[in-house]
């Protein structure tokens, strides 16, 4: 077992890629912190992963609160005793809408939820790490790299901040037992694409969804034990990585089939 008696966070862990992280890692020994702004989803994904014999624990948190991130911390200290692992997963979308559609609430939600909380949490987290030794992975994505991204503009420019702070954080701490890292899972078929809002110009465009997940997307169950590997790393002894799930053979395959439906206009 990969992760045998690690502790480990994950914020928006509930559903999704985050609950998927946090099952594969508890099947590997971990145990597991699981968090949510919903009261019922953590107590739901606490019973179920308990009745699989897991080692869980869960919170309800809004990370966008720096209060509730110390108390997402403190919380894991006193269940389990220490933290070995911290993943800033929790993270929205805004859907596929022009940038002048989105709200000014929408936008601050955006980038409260995906930047400002990272930083709060890695501000918190990395500090016990340099002590305790540790490791810190942020969740990156479609903009990450500082590519085109139209009508998730909001979006992409938080995910490429996230990958700057990531590789500017290594690079502060490479003195210590830390590694941080980010992570690209690509497309992956969760509710957040499913419930994305979109664009009324943009209907008939997203209606190709369905075959870009069949060509490049990535079963959510993957990204959960491509995590484990990351998690399961010795603390410092590498460290600044930004991981990409979908390249290689996955994403040659999936050009290929891109270009199969184009030809077959699909």
């Amino acid at each position: 077992m990969k992760l045998k008696d690690k502790v480990i966070v994950i914020t928006g862990s509930t559903r999704g890629i985050g609950r998927s992280i946090a099952e594969v890692c508890a099947r590997e020994g971990a145990k597991v912190v699981i968090c949510s702004r919903k009261e019922q989803s953590v107590r739901q994904a606490c019973k179920e992963l308990e009745q699989q014999g897991l080692g869980v624990s869960g919170i309800t948190v809004d990370v966008t609160a720096q209060g509730d991130l110390e108390k997402l911390f403190q919380h894991a200290i006193n269940t389990w005793g220490r933290i070995d692992v911290w993943i800033n997963n929790a993270g929205i979308s805004g859907g596929f809408r022009p940038l002048d559609e989105l709200s000014e609430e929408e936008i601050s939600s955006i980038v409260n939820t995906n930047l400002t909380a990272v930083l709060n949490a890695c501000k918190l987290i990395i500090p016990y790490f340099n002590h305790k030794g540790g490791v810190l992975i942020n969740m990156t994505g479609k903009g990450g790299r500082g590519d085109v991204s139209p009508y998730m503009a909001t979006y992409a420019s938080t995910k490429a901040a996230v990958t700057s702070l990531t590789k500017s954080l290594a690079k502060e701490n490479r003195a210590y037992p830390i590694s941080i890292h980010a992570v690209s899972p690509g497309m992956v078929d969760t509710d957040l694409i499913r419930s994305s809002k979109v664009s009324p110009a943009l209907k008939e465009h997203v209606k190709s969804m369905p075959y870009v997940l069949k060509a490049i997307g990535v079963p959510v169950n993957e990204v959960g034990r491509f995590f484990v590997q990351i998690a399961a790393q010795v603390p410092g002894r590498e460290t600044g990585k930004i991981y990409s799930i979908i390249s290689g053979w996955r994403l040659m395959r999936g050009i290929g089939l891109l270009m199969w439906y184009r030809i077959t206009e699909k």
